[in-house]
């Protein structure tokens, strides 16, 4: 699952609407909501995004937050690690390798570290 799909799965059952009406709303087909949801799908497209937010009335730090979501929700990201030192070359295929066996809490204590100024 992505960030965004967590939202919007969050979203659509906090408010009680079903995948199907919202699917309907935004013009899309369930399956595609569906995939949204579970991560198997590519980030959705801004407009998709804005269409979201005006369907749940989200506005300014929300709506913006949905936004952030929805750009960091690719489920297949790739790093490009050309021109970087070997060591930082390194260190993006030991993650690339290890990512799926990462618990929770390491994966807590990399975004930590990657959070500091």
């Amino acid at each position: 699952m992505t960030p965004f799909g967590a939202r919007l799965r969050a979203l659509r059952e906090a408010r009680g609407v079903t995948l199907a009406d919202l699917a309907a709303a935004l013009q899309v087909s369930p399956a595609y909501v569906s995939a949204l949801e579970h991560g198997h799908r590519g980030r959705p497209s801004a407009g998709l995004v804005h269409q979201v937010n005006e369907y749940f009335g989200l506005i300014w730090d929300d709506a913006e937050d949905l936004a952030r979501l929805a750009r960091e929700s690719h489920p297949r990201p790739t790093l490009d690690a050309s021109g970087l030192t070997p060591e930082a070359t390194a260190l993006a295929n030991r993650l690339a390798r290890h990512f799926r066996s990462l618990s929770a809490d390491q994966v807590a204590r990399i975004a930590a570290v990657l959070d500091e100024p």
